[in-house]
């Protein structure tokens, strides 16, 4: 049974940093695409950034992209997202997910079919 657990939200002032994890269990990942989702109150869910697991190459959206870094440890199966320079309208529910196949880019919410329960992160003026 695949587990995908966040951690690390939290309250920050605009300009400041965060640093998210993603513990992932329940099976091997080697054939997957592990990424992060946000989403707004009202608002749809957005692509935040993914790593192709089996080569642990990341891409990003390109809001995020010079911000936010991607990263992981293979021998956990944690995945850890380093945001800088975070503004207000980044705040919101910080999703990890999973998605089978190592095809990349999976920028679309319905490509991944595991989710985790959420970190809320909020940015602050």
């Amino acid at each position: 049974q695949v587990q995908l657990v966040e951690s690390g939200g939290g309250l920050v002032l605009a300009g400041g940093s965060l640093r998210l994890s993603c513990a992932a269990s329940g099976r091997s990942f080697s054939f997957f695409n592990l990424g992060w989702f946000r989403q707004a109150p009202g608002k749809e869910r957005e692509f935040v950034g993914a790593i192709r697991w089996s080569t642990g190459s990341p891409y990003y959206a390109r809001s995020v992209k010079g911000r936010f870094t991607l990263s992981r440890d293979n021998a956990t199966d944690t995945m850890y997202l380093e945001m800088n320079s975070l503004k207000p309208d980044e705040t919101g529910v910080y999703y990890c997910a999973a998605a089978r196949g190592v095809q990349v880019p999976k920028v679309s919410w319905y490509e991944y079919e595991y989710w985790g329960q959420g970190t809320q992160v909020t940015v602050s003026s």
